[in-house]
């Protein structure tokens, strides 16, 4: 995936209270960033950050944290905290690699992931790149509490297919699976939408969603 490079935003999320400095964290102190100390969901490759606001607006007794690899797409996001009337001390964004998690967060400190929409990387060279790889799984397993889950959401219907063969590979359960999740009334509940679940739903794309333990 090809982005424009944005002058400055690099500095600008440094130099933002909402983001996390990782080279200024030790292992597991990234929820001391936040004013109380409660459950922390993270959702990995969070785009402009529409979902995950609209998550810790609604539950503010649970901490979160997005992560985005992309500057250009994470400064987007701070733009849209910066105006928010009211603020959401429950959110913070971190810039990095989600291949790094580990060196980011301890054993058990992750109560939930999020993955939306996730970039397919279609060549099967690529496999291992994508966010629900076995390898990745493993990878979640490392900093995930004992009950911890992940949530998986996609219109990609080759994508989900392979990501259901990855939770059996990687050792996992599947707890919860549905190919068409709008029309489903119990995973559907309390549903909150990304950009692009909305565009893709208008078109008529059925959403695939899944939720894997370990």
């Amino acid at each position: 995936m090809r982005l424009r490079n944005i002058p400055g935003a690099v500095k600008t999320i440094d130099d933002s209270p909402f983001c996390i400095k990782l080279n200024q964290q030790k292992l597991g102190e990234c929820k001391q960033q936040f004013p109380t100390n409660q459950p922390l969901h993270i959702e990995i490759g969070m785009g402009k950050g529409q979902f995950i606001m609209e998550l810790a607006r609604l539950n503010p007794q649970i901490n979160y944290i997005g992560i985005e690899r992309y500057a250009s797409v994470l400064l987007r996001a701070l733009q849209k905290m910066e105006e928010l009337s009211l603020p959401l001390p429950n959110l913070k964004f971190i810039c990095a690699d989600a291949a790094l998690l580990p060196d980011y967060f301890q054993k058990g400190e992750i109560a939930k992931i999020y993955l939306n929409f996730s970039d397919p990387w279609p060549k099967d060279r690529h496999a291992k790149r994508r966010l629900t790889s076995h390898q990745f799984f493993s990878r979640y397993g490392e900093i995930l509490d004992q009950n911890g889950t992940v949530e998986f959401k996609t219109d990609n219907r080759q994508l989900f297919d392979f990501s259901v063969e990855e939770v059996h590979t990687a050792g996992w359960k599947l707890n919860a699976i549905t190919y068409d999740l709008h029309q489903d009334s119990s995973l559907n509940q309390g549903n909150i939408m990304t950009e692009y679940e909305e565009k893709f739903s208008s078109k008529g794309n059925p959403i695939h969603k899944l939720i894997a333990s370990m």
